[in-house]
């Protein structure tokens, strides 16, 4: 595994496993952040509607001067635009000033509204507007929903996941499935960096916290996409395939569970 690595989608689409987000990364610094990650030989960027930073994520993938086939961009539905999924769809596309996106997400599993955006993205879909669709923050039950009336399985399921909120039986649905987990704040929003046991392990490998968390997430196969705007902490995250957690010390990781939830949670969610 390397930073070229990627995984192959149920829509026969390749995704790089590392990427890099972006959210609550302003319009303007995101620009900075994207050319940072692309010379770090990142090949994959994640935004959304929801960030208010498209703009500035198509920018820097246009001034990279990298071919557009080599650069994979995800970008994700706002909740408040489920009832348009298509128009909303056209300005995430005309903001990122893009022929296409690679991955289009539902952002969030919205009540009576998310089956029938879903209609709608398996129809972009179809036409070739976007290279693949998925979801995100769907639990086993609104993946089980959705499965029952989809035509089209989604590609991916975008999730936080952590140690500290290691999701076991979701991956697991999800592998079952043929669905690519993909991990958002992978990197506990910093509030775990210097947990002891975290620490120790880190210690032991002479790497970061933040390194061992997605080292972490990319040996379970998950697709990992650690947010930072400071350029040397870009490189330090992608710096992750020059060692290997042992099996002991994964299932350490493992046990650090906790339930920790530093983001939404989409638990109750009718």
């Amino acid at each position: 595994m390397d930073i070229t690595s990627k995984v192959k989608l149920n829509a026969r689409v390749e995704m790089p496993m590392l990427g890099l987000g972006t959210w609550q990364i302003s319009n303007r610094d995101v620009e900075n952040a994207v050319i940072w990650a692309l010379e770090a030989n990142y090949r994959h960027i994640d935004t959304a509607a929801y960030y208010n930073n498209e703009e500035g994520v198509g920018k820097a993938v246009k001034k990279s001067g990298i071919a557009r086939d080599e650069i994979f961009v995800t970008t994700k539905l706002r909740n408040d635009d489920h009832r348009n999924p298509e128009k909303a769809f056209n300005m995430s596309l005309k903001k990122l000033g893009l022929d296409y996106i690679d991955l289009y997400l539902i952002h969030w599993p919205v009540e009576k509204l998310r089956n029938r955006a879903w209609k709608i993205f398996e129809k972009l879909y179809k036409e070739e507007k976007c290279r693949a669709i998925g979801v995100s923050n769907f639990t086993i039950r609104h993946l089980q929903e959705l499965l029952e009336q989809a035509d089209v399985v989604p590609a991916v399921n975008q999730v936080e996941f952590t140690p500290y909120l290691y999701q076991k039986e979701l991956l697991e649905f999800c592998i079952s499935k043929n669905i690519q987990l993909e991990a958002y704040s992978p990197l506990t929003r910093g509030k775990k960096l210097n947990d002891p046991k975290l620490v120790a392990i880190a210690k032991k490998y002479s790497k970061t916290s933040a390194q061992i968390l997605i080292r972490w997430a990319l040996q379970h196969n998950i697709v990992v996409i650690p947010k930072s705007k400071t350029k040397e902490r870009i490189e330090e995250n992608a710096s992750v395939f020059d060692f290997e957690i042992s099996a002991t010390d994964v299932k350490k990781l493992d046990s650090f569970d906790e339930d920790l939830r530093l983001c939404w949670d989409p638990t109750d969610v009718p």
